[in-house]
């Protein structure tokens, strides 16, 4: 699964939800998912700015869905967990064992753990108390990525 497809499946509301908490955290990267999708639609930004945030969202998500997108899919859902929900990416990266800073990996393209250690850690965290759906969001974001390149993940993904 890729970044754009992560969008893709995604429901329309917790899209909104997503994109709500991009935009009061870093208005420029919403602003530029903004104005993506007014170049998709062949309108001008400030038309899709003046539309309520629903209309908006909807059409960024839409936007997002698709492969050219998949780039900035990609960096918007760092900016989600990077500065939304930095205590669930930081729990994902502690239980895998991979090394970070603050939620940044410290190496380009870490290699996978090993089946088992992974495996376990996927069930530990979706086992989590809360936020049931951005759990599994982070898990197909963080498998999504293009420095990731973990099949086991992908497998483990498909499971339900």
């Amino acid at each position: 699964m890729r970044s754009y497809q992560v969008f893709a499946t995604m429901s329309p509301e917790h899209a909104r939800q997503v994109l709500k908490a991009i935009s009061e955290a870093s208005p420029a990267s919403f602003s530029q998912a903004v104005a993506v999708a007014s170049a998709a639609l062949r309108a001008r930004p400030v038309f899709l700015m003046r539309q309520p945030f629903e209309k908006r969202a909807d059409a960024v998500r839409r936007t997002l869905s698709r492969v050219a997108a998949s780039d900035l899919a990609e960096e918007l859902l760092a900016v989600y967990f990077l500065q939304c929900r930095k205590a669930l990416l930081l729990e994902w990266l502690d239980l895998v064992g991979l090394e970070h800073e603050e939620g940044a990996l410290k190496h380009e393209a870490p290699p996978p753990p090993p089946a088992d250690v992974l495996g376990k850690a996927v069930r530990t965290y979706r086992k989590g108390e809360e936020d049931a759906a951005d759990r599994e969001l982070l898990l197909k974001a963080f498998a999504a990525q293009t420095a990731i390149d973990w099949p086991e993940l992908e497998k483990l993904l498909a499971q339900p």
